[in-house]
């Protein structure tokens, strides 16, 4: 399998503070990698240390072998053109239509014709299911659409890998499973690598090939497996509990 990021002897956190000490994982090209943990465990702040939000303390942060940490000026922003970006809230541009929003990165980092990249711009959205949206505004949009134009632009460049922050997040549980099926399709279609930060068990359930697991107070991966794997492992009882919707005694 080929690894398509590699995350070695990370400490990740905010100036001289360690969040998060000593992560090693690879993710593979194809697959649905999945982040999960607790409130305060680091979710939010290794998703920032892998797109090149925030540096680490030490350790590398590699994108098809590229040190994303070291890189800096074209060479930093050719590997960040391999990587696309849809956050929790969507961030769209509110002064922009939605098909402005998605033509943004094609006008800022191609020289392709304007016809071109309005083509390119209404099959993205064609992908993801908003062809007929193009003309709106954001906040014509209902939360899923919203979520599903982010991902539309995350998809702009063509990158090979696309992270998303909590996608279900204030979804109802019919939009979340139809935004669910739409990663599965374009994993599965398009080849795309999804990083996603997620608490939503059925969501996991659904679509992830893999999970890690992070946890506080050991500042690291507690767990790490496919669903069933975590499901069952009963070795760390957080882990099990956490999967298996369990309250420890004493906890509300």
């Amino acid at each position: 399998m080929e690894t398509v990021i590699r995350i070695e002897k990370l400490f990740a956190g905010y100036g001289l503070v360690p969040i998060l000490e000593n992560i090693h994982f690879d993710v593979f090209k194809g697959e649905i990698f999945i982040i999960i943990g607790g409130s305060g465990c680091g979710k939010s702040t290794l998703l920032k240390h892998m797109i090149g939000l925030l540096p680490p303390i030490s350790g590398q942060v590699l994108i098809q072998g590229e040190d994303l940490c070291l890189a800096v000026g074209d060479d930093r922003n050719r590997i960040l053109q391999k990587i696309g970006v849809a956050f929790q809230s969507g961030a769209l541009f509110g002064s922009m239509t939605v098909l402005e929003n998605i033509l943004l990165p094609l006008k800022e980092f191609t020289r392709l014709p304007d016809t071109v990249m309005e083509d390119i711009a209404w099959m993205k959205l064609k992908l993801v299911g908003l062809e007929k949206n193009g003309f709106l505004m954001p906040a014509e949009l209902s939360g899923g659409m919203k979520k599903r134009a982010a991902l539309a632009r995350a998809m702009a460049l063509d990158p090979s890998i696309i992270f998303l922050d909590e996608p279900s997040a204030g979804l109802d549980p019919v939009t979340s499973a139809s935004l669910d099926n739409l990663v599965k399709d374009l994993a599965d279609s398009l080849g795309i690598t999804f990083v996603i930060v997620t608490h939503e068990l059925a969501s996991i359930d659904a679509i992830a090939d893999r999970i890690i697991m992070l946890e506080k107070n050991a500042k690291g991966i507690i767990a790490q497996g496919t669903p069933e794997q975590m499901k069952t492992n009963t070795e760390n009882p957080y882990v099990y509990n956490f999967f298996n919707r369990k309250i420890e005694k004493g906890e509300k």
